[in-house]
This record gives C-alpha cells, sequence and structure tokens, in this order.
C-alpha cells in the first residue's frame, strides 16, 4: 500500500531527528558527509526509529546540496551521498515502512546570498540524485522562505509524481516570517501540487499546536507535524533539549484534533520521542472535520506622516549635502560640539554618523544621532551588520523609529580583525542587501520574523557603493541589487578622479535612485598615500598623489591643496549629480565648512545661469 492510500485512513508516524541521533554519538561534522564515512550509524538510526514505531522515514540528506555541502569542501560529493543516504535507508527498511528523501531549505533562519537560480540548480541535482535511486517521496522542510519553498515545489511537482511533503518553519506561531499566516502559506502550497503540508522544527508541540488550531484540515493534502523536542537551552557551548519523551505521549492526541496525519519530530527528537507519539496515537482514527480557531490579527496603525522631505526626495529637488561627522572614539565631546554647530551654520541637509568604522568603538551613533536631533540637524545614523544579531538589529531598528531617527544607511561593516579589538567577534548575521529588505520590511508594519510591529517604520535606507573598481559593470550589477532589495539613495566611497565621476554618470544613466557622491579633502602627503595603498575601495589619481606631495612638510600648503583637488571635484560632482556626501578627516571640520560654501556659492550660481537661460 503506498503512502497516500495509508494515509486515507490512518495516522502515520514519521521518524525524528537525525542529527541529534549523530551528535549524541560524539560526531560534530557534516552529518550528510557520515552516509559515506559511517555508514552503519546512519543505518542504527533509521533502525531506532522504525523500531520505536516509525512507519515513515527520511534520508539523511538534508543538508546534501551544492551549497550546502560546499562548506565543508564537499560539493563534488553530492551525487554519491544522496545515493548512499538511500541505500542506507533501504537497507533498514522493513516491510510497511515508506522512504522519503529529505531536501532542506537553504534560507534557513541566517539569510544567506545564493540566488534563485543557484537555488534551483542546487535543488535539481539533489532532486534528481534521490529520484534516480527510487525513494517512495519526497520531504521538504525547514523552509522559513515560503517564496523559497514554493520555488522549489514547482521544480519537484514537474518532475515527478511520488508524494511531496511541504513543511514550513515560523519565527513565531502562526505567521511565516514574509507575514502570510500559516492556513494562507499551507493552501498555496497545497494548489501548487503538495501532497501534505505542515510545520517543522523551531518549536515544541504546544507551539505547533497552536500555530495549527488557525488551519482548517486541507481539502486534498494532508496536515503534517514535525515539532521539535522542545526549546532548547544553552550550556556551556552547547545547545540541548531538556522536553521528556512522556510530553510528546500527551501532545500526540492534540496534534490529532488538529487533523494532522503524519507526525514525527525535529531536532532535539530521539527514537524515545517517536516511541511516546505512536503509544499516544494508538489505534486511533484521523480527523475530518475541525472547529478552526481564527487568530487576531494585531491591528496596524497607519504610516506616520513625515513633516519634513527625506534625503531621497531633497536628492531628486536640488542639490543636497550629507556631512559625515564620525563620533569621538573618546568622551570628550567638546570638539564635536563646535564641529557640529560649525556645519549647521554652513548649511547643511544632514549630519551622517558612522557605525565604529574601521571596526573600531566610538560613542553609540544613536546617542548622538538624538544630541544633534535636538539641535535640529537631521541625523543619518549608519546601522553594520557586523556588530549585531538579528535580534539586536530588529531591536535596534525598533528604537531608533521610537526616536524619530528615519535616515539609516545599511553597511555589512569592516571585519573586526582590522580594528583596535582584533579579537572580537564579528556577526553578520545578515549582509547589507538583506539588512535593506528587512528594514523595508519594518515599512509594511512587519518584523524580521513577520510579526505585526503595529505600526509602520517611516525608514528611508541608503546603500553603500564602491565606484573605484576596475569592473564598473560587475560594481553596476551589485548597486542594481541594492535598489532592488529596497534601497532609496546611494552614498559612494570618496572619488578622487573627475573622469570617474563622470564616467559613473553614464553608468547610471538608467538609474532613478538619486547618488550622492563622495569627496573627502585629503590632510597631508602621507595621508594620500594611506588611503590610495591601504585602505580597500579607494583610489586616488597620479596628480592627486603628486600634488600632495608637492605640499609635503607644509600644513597651511596641504590644507589649501587639498581644498583647490575637492573643489574641482566637486565642479565636477554639482554638474552631474544633485547629491554630495562630505566625508570629514580627523575632525577637520573646518575644511568641510569651506567646501560647504563653496558648494553654496556654486549651486546659486548655477540657479542664476538657469534662470536667465529660461527667460
Amino acid at each position: 500500500m503506498s503512502l497516500l492510500q495509508q494515509l486515507q485512513n490512518q495516522i502515520l508516524i514519521a521518524d525524528g531527528a537525525m542529527g541529534t541521533m549523530l551528535y549524541s554519538y560524539g560526531i560534530d561534522q557534516s552529518f550528510e558527509q557520515l552516509n559515506i564515512t559511517h555508514p552503519n550509524q546512519v543505518q542504527q538510526v533509521h533502525e531506532a526509529y522504525i523500531h520505536a514505531g516509525a512507519t515513515v522515514i527520511q534520508t539523511n540528506t538534508y543538508g546534501a546540496n551544492y551549497i550546502k555541502l560546499a562548506r565543508y569542501g564537499l560539493e563534488d560529493q553530492v551525487k554519491r551521498i544522496n545515493q548512499k543516504a538511500v541505500q542506507i535507508a533501504k537497507e533498514a527498511r522493513q516491510k510497511g515502512v515508506s522512504i522519503v528523501g529529505g531536501i532542506g531549505g537553504i534560507h534557513g533562519v541566517q539569510a544567506l546570498n545564493e540566488t534563485k537560480e543557484e537555488i534551483k540548480r542546487s535543488f535539481r541535482e539533489q532532486l534528481y540524485c534521490l529520484l534516480l535511486e527510487g525513494v517512495d517521496g519526497l520531504i521538504l522542510e525547514t523552509y522559513y522562505n515560503l517564496d523559497e519553498l514554493k520555488m522549489v515545489l514547482e521544480i519537484a511537482r514537474e518532475e515527478t509524481k511520488i508524494p511531496i511533503i511541504a513543511n514550513v518553519s515560523m519565527h513565531v506561531p502562526g505567521i511565516l516570517e514574509n507575514g502570510t499566516p500559516l492556513a494562507e502559506a499551507l493552501q498555496q502550497l497545497e494548489a501548487l501540487g503538495a501532497d501534505l503540508v505542515g510545520v517543522n522544527c523551531r518549536f515544541g508541540p504546544s507551539q505547533i499546536i497552536t500555530s495549527l488550531q488557525s488551519v482548517p484540515i486541507p481539502k486534498r493534502a494532508f496536515l503534517a507535524a514535525y515539532p521539535n523536542a522542545s526549546l532548547p537551552a544553552y550550556r556551556d557551548g552547547v545547545l540541548y533539549y531538556e522536553n521528556e519523551p512522556d510530553y510528546f505521549r500527551e501532545c500526540a492526541s492534540q496534534l490529532r484534533e488538529q487533523g494532522v496525519r503524519l507526525v514525527g519530530g525535529c531536532c532535539g527528537t530521539t527514537p524515545n520521542h517517536i516511541k511516546a507519539l505512536a503509544e499516544g496515537l494508538n489505534a486511533t482514527n484521523p480527523i475530518t472535520e475541525k472547529v478552526v480557531d481564527f487568530p487576531k490579527q494585531d491591528r496596524v496603525m497607519l504610516k506616520r506622516k513625515r513633516k519634513e522631505k527625506s534625503l531621497a526626495e531633497l536628492a531628486k529637488e536640488r542639490h543636497t549635502i550629507i556631512v559625515e561627522l564620525d563620533a569621538p572614539k573618546h568622551l570628550d565631546m567638546t570638539e564635536y560640539h563646535q564641529g557640529i554647530q560649525a556645519l549647521k551654520e554652513a548649511g547643511i541637509d544632514a549630519v551622517t554618523l558612522a557605525d565604529n568604522s574601521l571596526a573600531t568603538p566610538r560613542i553609540c551613533n544613536t546617542a548622538i544621532a538624538m544630541i544633534i536631533k535636538e539641535q535640529g540637524i537631521k541625523p543619518l545614523v549608519h546601522i553594520a551588520c557586523r556588530d549585531r544579531n538579528l535580534i539586536g538589529l530588529q531591536s535596534h531598528l525598533m528604537g531608533l523609529h521610537i526616536l524619530g531617527i528615519h535616515e539609516i544607511l545599511a553597511i555589512t561593516g569592516d571585519p573586526t580583525k582590522i580594528g583596535s579589538f582584533p579579537g572580537a567577534t564579528s556577526v553578520f548575521d545578515v549582509n547589507s542587501f538583506k539588512l535593506i529588505e528587512r528594514i523595508k520590511k519594518g515599512n509594511q508594519g512587519m518584523s524580521f520574523s513577520g510579526h505585526s510591529l503595529r505600526e509602520h517604520t517611516a525608514f528611508t535606507v541608503g546603500a553603500a557603493f564602491s565606484p573605484n573598481v576596475n569592473n564598473v559593470e560587475k560594481a553596476i550589477a551589485r548597486l542594481e541589487r541594492k535598489i532592488a532589495s529596497g534601497a532609496d539613495y546611494i552614498m559612494t566611497q570618496p572619488m578622487y578622479s573627475k573622469d570617474k565621476i563622470i564616467a559613473l554618470k553614464q553608468a547610471t544613466s538608467h538609474i532613478d535612485t538619486p547618488i550622492f557622491i563622495g569627496i573627502m579633502p585629503l590632510t597631508s602627503t602621507k595621508n594620500a598615500e594611506f588611503l590610495h595603498h591601504e585602505v580597500p575601495g579607494i583610489k586616488l589619481t597620479d596628480e592627486a598623489r603628486s600634488r600632495m606631495k608637492a605640499a609635503e612638510g607644509n600644513r597651511a600648503q596641504s590644507t589649501k591643496e587639498s581644498i583647490a583637488i575637492s573643489k574641482e571635484l566637486l565642479d565636477t560632482a554639482l554638474e552631474h549629480f544633485y547629491g554630495i556626501y562630505l566625508i570629514t578627516p580627523f575632525m577637520r571640520y573646518d575644511m568641510i565648512v569651506e567646501l560647504v560654501n563653496y558648494i553654496h556659492q556654486k549651486t546659486n550660481s548655477m540657479r542664476v545661469k538657469a534662470s536667465l537661460s529660461s527667460h
């Protein structure tokens, strides 16, 4: 009798966690590689689950795809690892046991960089390996990204008619990370041809049951549930699960009441948990009707209206000046306050504040942002992915919104090893692309997890761009990806070539997103050579370096020459772009004030000429 035929009249018991069992044996490496190196131990796990009562087992192939195996240098072993996994499962199989080929999601809790095409290629390769070995079905599990699951489900359905189980994973009960209610998501998966739809991982039985209360029994497909043993605890650097298997016996009947036809276990579960499920469901029939408990929807308020235009809006209308004046590395704010006051009087549009640039700690830029905001200056706060995990990033963004700070520059951040604490840990749960996307979710009223924020944030998001590269086309493609992710404007790294400014204008003529040209005055020939040779993404022209060299040893002459170089660059930038981004070197705000005054004189002259020519 086939898997789907069995499900018509009974609840089937699936297996539990493979990785948990193998880890308990003292194995801490690619679990999928063990299909080749330790096949007997993998087989023993299958046999233990079958003995516990499982009639549906999945192959040890959760991460056996090109993308995930590449982390271990095993990307060339995809075919061999998948083939061996099916063979091991068949060796362990007993009469009446079905084997489903396991394929895990690529985008898990930590968003990765793989493109859709890369995911498709990786999925197809693993899919074909499993199908050629003759599995009874497929299980697509631990997909936090609904679009990814729908994409691979469509591919799988086109290639095979065998049963497909499609399981989503959630950060919060009842809703996916893109804000889709669980019931709606499962309906979409059923419409795309999944034979079983359900939930696995992240939550223990209680929250899985709560989530399923809003899910009606599917019209064609069956429901599946693979809860974790519990929420994990953390001790001595190791995650572990404390849930007693007897708890699963008590929860089995509640899963049945939600209409579940296939129930197994995910992280932390063992054969004892599966045995408890089997005992809890012994001789019980599946239900065919249930009362759906529709969850109350969080009220989402309308987006707050801005009282003033964003930097992106300003830069589409007129020349706009952003000045970077980084927070001090110490607690003496005297000079910083003087600089801020001078910039305000000069008439800038915003002060931008780096987030511990070059991995060196400074006064928190949010604190500085509030200080200058109270003085009537618009703050533009950088957020680096390096220093905060997803929890910290979400909390930080919520705090910025509450403080009324809505201008953000999303950057990946310099690695910690180049800074003053090289032993510190770099987080990088996301990169700048993913951070931009997640910030924009807040503008839709959703948190990173898809949960309602009960209010729309109002962030305008800038993105960084390095134009000082050899392959301009590749750099522009990366820029376009940031814009596609939701960037509202672009800020370039410092540019020291008029020709490159013109070339950038030509290369971005098809882009409507405002671009702020970065210009940073030089302070000396030593500074010029350091930037040129040692700072990634910055290159000076030979002319600029030779002019600074000629002023070596004379501070006043060096300043004069630097200002002259900067004004020449500004002439070109103002002709082709509305956005100007001035970076203050070593708190030399006096140099920036002179350049701001020059910009105002220049733009006033440009407006007069434009007005005269129109008459």
